[in-house]
């Protein structure tokens, strides 16, 4: 009987473990995404996360959309230092960017709030944005 308990319960912390292992590591979707950086911020009370936004319709993907369904918000994991620097500089820039990210099946406090994550940025050839051209008025 106790022989029999104590296989039951490693088997079961087997199966418990091998499932957490799959939320948290396990990648449900990758792609990228072309916008402009909103913001990046460090937020959290106890547990700092890197959470950010992408304006998706600045450059023409979406149309007639409201603005908060134009936008994507993602999030930074704490190890990638380099990326956040990067997605800093940009958004004080303005400058168009392609954001590699992956979508994990859960959310994890210590993780994120969201379920995208960036694992790289890639600048436009063109960084500067160019100003709108216009024609004078004329009567």
């Amino acid at each position: 009987m106790k022989k029999t308990l104590t296989v039951t319960v490693i088997i079961l912390l087997a199966v418990l473990f091998g499932v957490f292992s799959f939320l948290y590591w396990g990648v449900y979707d990758e792609g990228v995404r072309a916008g402009t950086v909103l913001r990046i911020s460090k937020q959290g009370v106890i547990w700092k996360t890197y959470e950010g936004q992408l304006d998706l319709s600045s450059f023409g993907a979406l149309k007639k959309v409201s603005p908060i369904a134009g936008t994507f918000d993602f999030s930074v994991e704490p190890s990638n230092d380099s990326i956040v620097k990067l997605l800093e500089k940009v958004s004080l820039s303005g400058e168009r960017v392609n954001l590699r990210y992956i979508k994990r099946y859960m959310t994890f406090p210590w993780r994120g709030k969201t379920k995208y994550f960036i694992e790289g940025v890639e600048q436009s050839p063109n960084p500067t944005p160019q100003p709108p051209q216009t024609t004078p008025f004329t009567n």
